[in-house]
């Protein structure tokens, strides 16, 4: 049963349904984004334990665990001031693939009344950030490998090998724009790259630091370095993944 007083909430998160439901069975992963020492037994009448990282606890129990569908928990706040006690409601999590990754659909319900159930709704609003920032990291975690593919094809003058290297770090529907081109697929980028090949001759590009994540998405700072491996120009890409990890869109900001 829900009722009027639910929070539902809502969030696509950037890797394969698989991956997200591991963070609901896996202590590690639990603790990743609820806060270190959280736990989980996570099978039918397994308990949860949640530890905020400002010392506040909660607790539940598993009630379905459908792989990797669906995860439904009894949720309560532990202290003599807690709005619910431990198992005094129940969160419903439904998992559904979408061409992106996953979308999270989060329902809490069993509340008390309207006023409890709005102290929740900036928490899950918060916590799922958090979860869909964790998941999706880890679901990157070879960015710089990726975006070193990328620049490898620009950098690359055989052909053939430059579009290994394209398919490697770009998916098949891969745009592309900056202040030289608004591109898209290999075709486009690849007649790109030739071009760059003969008036921009011995021209290099190379990643710059680590790629920031956030949410499936990316900002990569490069160089561009001329013949003599000095440095003639800079900027960032801002990158988008697709499910498969690989880039899906890339906008290059030169000079950033």
């Amino acid at each position: 049963m829900t009722g009027s007083n639910d929070v539902v909430r809502r969030v696509e998160i950037c890797a394969p349904r698989e991956m997200v439901f591991r963070y609901f069975t896996d202590t590690p992963r639990f603790a990743a984004w609820w806060g270190e020492g959280s736990t989980v037994d996570p099978r039918p009448g397994g308990a949860l334990s949640i530890r905020y990282p400002n010392g506040q606890k909660a607790s539940g129990v598993f009630r379905e665990l459908v792989a990797p569908e669906r995860v439904v928990f009894t949720f309560g706040n532990e202290g003599p001031d807690a709005p619910i006690p431990p198992g005094g409601s129940t969160v419903i999590v439904t998992l559904e693939a979408t061409a992106r990754g996953t979308l999270l659909t989060l329902r809490h319900t069993d509340f008390p009344n309207a006023d409890v159930a709005k102290h929740f709704v900036q928490g899950w609003r918060y916590q799922l950030s958090v979860f869909s920032k964790v998941v999706s990291t880890e679901r990157h975690a070879g960015a710089a490998a990726i975006a070193d593919e990328w620049f490898a094809a620009w950098n690359e003058t055989d052909a053939a090998k430059r579009r290994e290297r394209l398919a490697t770090s770009a998916a098949p529907e891969i745009t592309f724009c900056d202040d030289y081109g608004v591109l898209s697929g290999y075709d486009d980028l690849d007649a790109q790259i030739a071009a760059t090949k003969i008036y921009m001759p011995g021209m290099t590009m190379r990643r710059v630091g680590e790629p920031a994540l956030s949410h499936g998405n990316a900002l990569v700072r490069w160089e561009v370095l001329g013949p003599d491996g000095n440095v003639q120009g800079k900027g960032a890409n801002a990158v988008t993944f697709g499910p498969d990890g690989r880039l899906a869109r890339v906008v290059g900001f030169w000079g950033a």
